[in-house]
């Protein structure tokens, strides 16, 4: 078994999918005709991310959610204000012990609808 997509719901799907499509880097937005389901999707194929349009508002923390990297720990904070520009916002910033924290870091941030993703940076240690 592989996994093909991850489908999130939203109220915009194409809003969503345009903020997903430009915190990746990826290679653009194709929508339903009647606007319902939008999905982005890496240049170089692979899982792609699905939006489907749901009347439900979002009330609870996400069950799942997608883990993001920055790369390098001195970029975090950099892609956090890039990705504070598309729309997103923190959640909150795990704590983890000082020699942990020396070297990996991973906050918790929301989209412009509020669902949960992470971006950690750095090499957490073995």
């Amino acid at each position: 078994m592989d996994i093909t997509c991850v489908t999130i719901d939203c109220h915009d799907p194409e809003a969503i999918a345009t903020f997903w499509n430009a915190a990746l880097r990826w290679s653009g937005v194709a929508q339903a005709a009647d606007g319902n389901i939008a999905m982005c999707h890496p240049t170089e194929g692979g899982p792609y991310l699905e939006f489907v349009r749901v009347a439900d508002d979002k009330v609870v923390k996400n069950r799942v959610h997608l883990g993001c990297t920055a790369g390098a720990l001195d970029r975090l904070d950099t892609e956090i204000e890039r990705l504070a520009g598309l729309g997103a916002t923190i959640a909150w910033e795990e704590e983890f012990p000082a020699h942990v924290a020396a070297r990996y870091r991973n906050v918790v941030l929301r989209d412009p609808e509020g669902n949960e993703f992470c971006l950690g940076a750095g090499t957490f240690p073995a």
